[in-house]
């Protein structure tokens, strides 16, 4: 697996790749897990080059403290990422990201502001402009997002086809564990306590019940719900367990 920390060293080695190899990227924050793994499989059985970045983007990050106790660890990541077969991790600063720091920006006015959008002021401005800029470097042919944040996901694949890019967006379902949580890095956060009560956010939300009955249901299990909403056929929530914040949809 070869390493890149800066865009001229990626473009450079983008260029030696040429295009008539096919590229999969799989954008990452770190604090990798089987999540991520799932779609850097997918993304290795399609096409002839995998590359995975690992950059932990402070534009999406409303709440600071968020950002500084967000559960990374570059090490670890760089492990895991050799021994699934990525063949190029890319790894830049901030520095390298926003040169124009963060004076540039690509913004969505309608779904964004929605769901999380309502609650995390400028999150998604950030989504989209890093992903742009990720794409803008590593040209791949398709690129992999969990459906875990299928909000993200949505605004995305919006993104792609109001600029015209030739890029597939591909949907990988959510990896669980038996118990029906959402594997997250996030839940690495949580207490043993919280991790046995997590499982609860996806099982009521499943349930045959009102959007009203799940709150009540959530709040009476421990957690502080943001939001549970219907979207185009869709059950989204968000809530708060030992100050730790939690999506799924079903």
């Amino acid at each position: 697996m070869k390493i890149i920390r800066t865009v001229k060293e990626f473009k450079e080695e983008r260029a030696k790749i040429g295009a008539e190899k096919s590229v999969g990227f799989v954008p990452t924050m770190g604090g990798l897990h089987e999540g991520h793994m799932s779609l850097v499989k997918k993304c290795r059985e399609n096409n002839d080059v995998t590359v995975v970045s690992v950059y932990l983007n402070p534009t999406q990050f409303n709440d600071k403290n968020d950002l500084n106790t967000y559960p990374a660890n570059f090490d670890d990541d760089k492990a895991l990422l050799e021994k699934n077969g990525c063949d190029i991790l890319f790894a830049p600063t901030y520095a390298e990201m926003y040169p124009d720091d963060y004076k540039y920006k690509v913004t969505e006015n309608d779904f964004s502001k929605l769901l999380c959008g309502a609650k995390r002021p400028g999150h998604f401005d950030g989504v989209l402009t890093v992903v742009m800029k990720l794409f803008n470097i590593v040209r791949p042919k398709n690129a992999y997002f969990g459906e875990k944040d299928f909000q993200q996901y949505v605004l995305l694949r919006e993104m792609i086809k109001a600029f015209f890019m030739d890029i597939n967006i591909v949907p990988c379902p959510i990896v669980r564990q038996e118990d029906g949580l959402a594997i997250s890095s996030r839940n690495r956060k949580l207490s043993a306590e919280g991790l046995k009560k997590a499982p609860m956010l996806h099982k009521i939300l499943a349930e045959k019940s009102s959007v009203a009955e799940k709150e009540k249901a959530l709040a009476e299990a421990g957690f502080t719900v943001d939001y549970v909403t219907e979207y185009d056929g869709r059950l989204y929530a968000a809530a708060f367990l030992e100050g730790v914040r939690l999506i799924d949809n079903v």
